[in-house]
This record gives C-alpha cells, sequence and structure tokens, in this order.
C-alpha cells in the first residue's frame, strides 16, 4: 500500500509540474478575468455551459474505461497506408492572388482563407500531434503542407473555434503570432494566446452572437454544442463556438466542433443561406455524440444552416476516435445525396473558389 502511494503521489507530482511549466498547456484564467465571464449567458456554476445540459460529466471510472478502450481496440482502416499527397502552393500565388474568395485546406479543420483582399487562418493546426506532447499523440496523416505558414507574406486574421489540442496549437502560434496583425477567439481562449506571447491589443475575445469588424469584414461568433480544456482540471473554463465570416460579396459558415443542436437552424435563420459552409464531418462515437456529429447529421446540418454546398473537415487528418479514416466522407456523401446537399471534397491544398459552380471533387481517398 505504500509503495502503491507513494507511485501514485510521484504521479500526480510528475502531472503538475508538467502542466504548470510545459508552454504548450496554455494559460489559465484568473478570477479577475471570470468575473467578467459572469455576463455571458452560457457562463454559469464559475464555467461555461453548453444552451443543452451537455456533455454528461463521466466519473473516474468511466473515464478510466473509456480511455483503456481508445488505446486498445484496434480499428480496420484506422489511418491512411502511406501520408496523404499535399497539393503545394506557391507563395507568390497567395501573395498576388486578385481573384475570388477562395479556401486553401491545410487538412482535419485549418484553411487558409483569401477574402476582400485578406489573408485569413481559421482554426491553424499544424502540429504534428494532436496532444501536448509529440510522446503523446499519433502523427498526423500528412507530414506536408500547401505553403509553410513562414512564406505567408501576411497574415490579416486568426480565428479559432476552441482550445483543443486539434484546432489550437502551441508550436502553429509561436510560429505566426508576429507576423498575424490579430486574433479572433471565444471568451477565455486569450490567456493560452497570451501565454505564448501574444500581445492583449492583438486579442478580441467574442461571446456567441457578438460580432466584430475587420476594414468590410464582419465575423460573428456563433454557438456551437462541445466543450473545452487542455488541462484535467481546467475543463469549460473557456468558450467554444463556430464562426460567420461575411463580406460584401460572400458568406461563409465555419462550425468548430459540435453535437448536432437546434443552434443550426438558429444561425441558418438569422445569417444564412451561405455561400460554403465548412462542417465537422469525424472523430465521432455514440458515447460521445453530443459533442460530435455522426456524418449524417453534419449532412442535415448543411442544410439546417441553408448552405449551398459543404466542405466536410475533422476529418484526413489525426485518429481521435473508433472509426475508419474514410468513414466520416462516405457516409456524408451518402446523406447529402438523400438531402439533394451538394459535397466539395477537395484534397489537401486543393483550391476551393467560394462562387465556382463546377468545383470538381473525386473520391481521391480510395487510393489509400
Amino acid at each position: 500500500m505504500i509503495t502503491i502511494l507513494i507511485i501514485l503521489s510521484l504521479l500526480v507530482a510528475t502531472y503538475f509540474i508538467f502542466t504548470n511549466f510545459y508552454p504548450s498547456f496554455g494559460g489559465d484564467v484568473s478570477k479577475e478575468r471570470k468575473t467578467t465571464y459572469q455576463k455571458s449567458k452560457q457562463y454559469k456554476n464559475n464555467k461555461f455551459n453548453n444552451t443543452l445540459p451537455v456533455p454528461k460529466e463521466l466519473s473516474f471510472s468511466e473515464t478510466l474505461s473509456l480511455a483503456y478502450k481508445f488505446f486498445t481496440t484496434k480499428v480496420k482502416n484506422g489511418r491512411p497506408q502511406k501520408d496523404l499527397t499535399v497539393h503545394k502552393i506557391d507563395s507568390t500565388n497567395v501573395a498576388n492572388y486578385k481573384k475570388g474568395t477562395r479556401l486553401i485546406w491545410y487538412g482535419h479543420s485549418s484553411f487558409l482563407l483569401q477574402i476582400d483582399g485578406k489573408n485569413i487562418l481559421l482554426d491553424p493546426m499544424l502540429g504534428k500531434v494532436a496532444a501536448p506532447h509529440s510522446l503523446l499523440g499519433a502523427n498526423r496523416f500528412n507530414s506536408e503542407f500547401p505553403l509553410a505558414l513562414e512564406k505567408l507574406n501576411k497574415i490579416d486574421a486568426v480565428l479559432f473555434s476552441h482550445d483543443h489540442y486539434d484546432h489550437l496549437d502551441y508550436e502553429t502560434v509561436i510560429k505566426i503570432k508576429d507576423k498575424a496583425q490579430h486574433f479572433y477567439v471565444p471568451l477565455g481562449v486569450g490567456v493560452h494566446l497570451e501565454a505564448w506571447g501574444v500581445p492583449t491589443t492583438k486579442i478580441t475575445e467574442l461571446d456567441w452572437w457578438q460580432d466584430t469588424k475587420l476594414n468590410n469584414l464582419t465575423f460573428v461568433c456563433t454557438p456551437a454544442q462541445h466543450f473545452s480544456g487542455r488541462k484535467f482540471n481546467n475543463g469549460q473554463s473557456t468558450l467554444w463556438s463556430s464562426w460567420v465570416i461575411q463580406s460584401k460579396e460572400d458568406n461563409i459558415y465555419f462550425s468548430g466542433d459540435s453535437g448536432y443542436a437546434p443552434h443550426f437552424k438558429e444561425i441558418g435563420n438569422i445569417y444564412g443561406p451561405f455561400d460554403i459552409a465548412l462542417m465537422e464531418c469525424g472523430q465521432y462515437n455514440q458515447m460521445w455524440a453530443d459533442i460530435h456529429m455522426m456524418p449524417e447529421e453534419t449532412a442535415q446540418a448543411g442544410v439546417d444552416v441553408q448552405a449551398k454546398k459543404i466542405v466536410p473537415i475533422h476529418w484526413a487528418g489525426f485518429k481521435l476516435a473508433l472509426h475508419s479514416w474514410t468513414d466520416p466522407i462516405v457516409r456524408v456523401k451518402a446523406k447529402a445525396l438523400e438531402l439533394n446537399l451538394e459535397v466539395l471534397t477537395p484534397e489537401i491544398g486543393d483550391e476551393i473558389i467560394v462562387k465556382d459552380s463546377i468545383n470538381k471533387s473525386t473520391n481521391w481517398w480510395e487510393k489509400y
């Protein structure tokens, strides 16, 4: 018993030392900051909450059981057989781009958006693993990217949807923090950026339904049904969101991470229809269906927000669930066909012209 207690004590001590001194865990919300969040309808009992009473809080034994199942279950076709091909784009092509609004997919949920003469990054996560340390996660499916962030001549804005490791990455922020002109995040997420050296003057935190301007662009922080946290002891200390991005010509929706819920219809009724919607599709399981959509729900959510076409995201990047890596795209395409919803399936690095009615999509994943 004494030996067990010593081992447990050492593990606890190691955890607290690791989380307090290793920078990738980010910052912690101060008491003063929590006071300001009391004004948010989503902030109750000292934490942020979804509109519906989810997710279900797991007991310690349920958490251990879930972790054991995840790390011991063998998933057929859980990863591509080789690194995914990445289409490269030249830095001069980006710097000199003057045509219609376009998106370049970086894999998972990351995009470069070129709109109204601005370069905007959406959930830029170019880390090797979706974890605080390289030893704590499996490598992503692509080892290269369309264009290194260091080669972007300018970054006018960065939008983050929430603070999970597969969306907010320490090493990526370090690479862009001096070049990026401004960061737009849900309430609380700014503490991580500040901990990593981003000046508070370059950070705008928004609550759900709040909006802000960047010249002729409007960014609206809209609801999602998810959760947050980068450590065991700071869950729900920051808010999660989706985003509406509007110019005079284009209307774009970025879902972030979310379970299927009524907020999609509400967003569609207020801000739709959308020229294109980037919709979460992947890393799902019935055990956590309230915080990640099943592919069929992704297609329905695209209809709910009144999207003319959708791009499934949050897949083809990391293995974070117990389904095959191609299951999301196969199922969402089948459901979208039933709903008469157009689905674009770019490879990483492909150009997506928002207003282009002849965007070509192939079943490229079949070659892996």
